[in-house]
């Protein structure tokens, strides 16, 4: 496959939702929330890029959601993945 053929913005919305698995160190005040950042670094690229994380780049083994990022995260986790009735 061409990497033209490639939706990058499809790729985008599944690590965000998967994202959502991993939340942890949730700030009700902020609206921030940390996230497991094992996934593909341009994806990480793209979402820190949209504000939808806090840059990706450095040691730690997470990132902050920003609030927009939080909820856009469980939005698609629940759109892509739950069982429609």
């Amino acid at each position: 496959m061409d990497d033209a053929d490639i939706d990058t913005d499809r790729i985008d919305e599944a690590v965000l939702a998967l994202m959502f698995l991993t939340l942890h160190e949730e700030d009700r005040r902020s609206g921030m929330a940390r996230a497991w950042k094992s996934f593909d670094w341009d994806a990480l690229d793209r979402l820190h890029a949209q504000d939808l994380i806090l840059d990706p780049v450095g040691k730690a083994k997470s990132v902050l959601l920003t609030p927009e990022g939080r909820r856009r995260s469980e939005e698609l986790f629940y759109r892509l993945f739950a069982k429609g009735d």
